[in-house]
C-alpha cells in the first residue's frame, strides 16, 4: 500500500474523515493504512458475498486517468462500468435511458437513406461511448463501486435515492456519510486506485467462482 501511495491524502480534509487520518506531513493528510487494510478486507468480504448470491456490480469512475483502469477491472470480474460520463438519471430514470441504450443494439433498416443511416451511426457511436460498459445491463445494479466521490456526486445521489448499496474509495476530502461502505485511500493516484480495485476484483471473482461451483453441485 505504501509503494502504491495509498496513504497520501489531500492538503484539505473533510472533518468527517479525521478518524481515518494518521497524521499530517508537509501539509498533506496521511491516511491510516491500518484502517485502510481493515476496511478493504470488509469491502472484499461484502463483494464476495454479494457475488456468491448472484448480485451484479457497476464500477463508476470518469476521471480521464482512471477510465482505462475502471474498464479493465470491470471486465476482469464480469461487471459493468461507466468510465466516460455519468448521464443524469441513469439509475433513477432507468426505463427511459435503457430504451436509448437498447437503440444501440438495433439493426439498421436497409431501406433508409444514406443520410438517415449516417445519423443513426453517429447516434450509435455516441451511445457506445457512454453506454459501452453497460450494454448487457438490463436492470439496475445491486452494488455500485465509486472512484472519485466528488466528481461522481450524481451517481452518489442516485444510489442514495434508490437505496442501492454503494462502496466508495474515500480520499481525505471526501464525505463518508454519503456512502454505505468505504475504503480510506488515495483516489487520485492511478497506482493507489489500481491496487484497491485489484483486491475488489479478486473478491468478486472468488464469489462468482463459488456461485458457479454451488450451482453445479
Amino acid at each position: 500500500m505504501v509503494s502504491a501511495g495509498v496513504h497520501f491524502g489531500h492538503r484539505r480534509k473533510n472533518p468527517k474523515m479525521t478518524p481515518y487520518i494518521y497524521t499530517e506531513k508537509d501539509g498533506l493528510q496521511i491516511i491510516d493504512l491500518l484502517q485502510t487494510y481493515w476496511y478493504l478486507q470488509q469491502a472484499s468480504l461484502f463483494l464476495s458475498k454479494m457475488s456468491r448470491r448472484g448480485k451484479r456490480i457497476l464500477f463508476v469512475g470518469t476521471k480521464k486517468h482512471v477510465a482505462k483502469c475502471i474498464e479493465q477491472t470491470a471486465n476482469e470480474c464480469n461487471s459493468w462500468y461507466i468510465n466516460k460520463r455519468w448521464l443524469g438519471g441513469l439509475l433513477t430514470n432507468w426505463d427511459t435511458l435503457s430504451r436509448s441504450k437498447f437503440r444501440m443494439q438495433k439493426a439498421i433498416d436497409k431501406n433508409r437513406t444514406k443520410k438517415e443511416m449516417a445519423r443513426i451511426e453517429r447516434q450509435k457511436k455516441r451511445l457506445r461511448k457512454y453506454f459501452g460498459g453497460i450494454q448487457t445491463m438490463f436492470e439496475r445494479p445491486d452494488v455500485v463501486i465509486i472512484v472519485g466521490q466528488q466528481k461522481e456526486m450524481n451517481a452518489v445521489r442516485e444510489c442514495q435515492k434508490l437505496q442501492i448499496p454503494s462502496l466508495t474509495i474515500l480520499d481525505t476530502n471526501c464525505d463518508p456519510s454519503l456512502t454505505d461502505l468505504f475504503i480510506p485511500a488515495n483516489d487520485d493516484s492511478l497506482a493507489s486506485i489500481n491496487f484497491v480495485l485489484k483486491k475488489l476484483s479478486r473478491a468478486i471473482q472468488e464469489g462468482q467462482k463459488e456461485r458457479r461451483k454451488n450451482l453445479k453441485s
